[in-house]
């Protein structure tokens, strides 16, 4: 699944339990008639996914819904809900990050010296 909007909150990564797990919420902003604040949690090495953003770019995150029962001491059962992101990326970027920058089409030279029997030479 996916969600998009604009960034609305980066959280610090906080470290929780002698085994060192790690988490970091990012709030993410839809654009709709009713827009949603949504707080995506990001765990151990997927925090410094976030590393690369800052409020207010429009990004796309990829999400997976959890959900957990739990038994309180009285007996009593309920359930919880998280969204937890395990991929993120600007919108609107013209390439990912790394990729090699392409010039537009009319930025190539035109070919000076082409025949015109040289367009259908392809062996099938």
């Amino acid at each position: 699944m996916e969600v998009q909007g604009k960034i609305k909150i980066i959280g610090e990564t906080k470290t929780f339990g002698a085994n060192g797990f790690q988490k970091r919420e990012l709030v993410v902003t839809t654009e709709e008639q009713y827009p949603q604040h949504l707080m995506i949690e990001f765990v151990q090495d997927k925090t410094n996914l976030l590393n690369a953003f800052n409020v207010g770019e429009p990004v796309k995150v990829g999400i997976n819904l959890r959900g957990r029962e739990w038994q309180s001491p009285q007996g009593e059962t309920k359930y919880f809900n998280s969204i937890a992101g395990w991929r993120i990326e600007k919108v609107g970027a013209s390439a990912p990050a790394g990729a090699p920058e392409v010039p537009p089409f009319d930025e190539y030279e035109p070919v000076q010296n082409s025949k015109n029997e040289d367009h259908d030479d392809l062996p099938f």
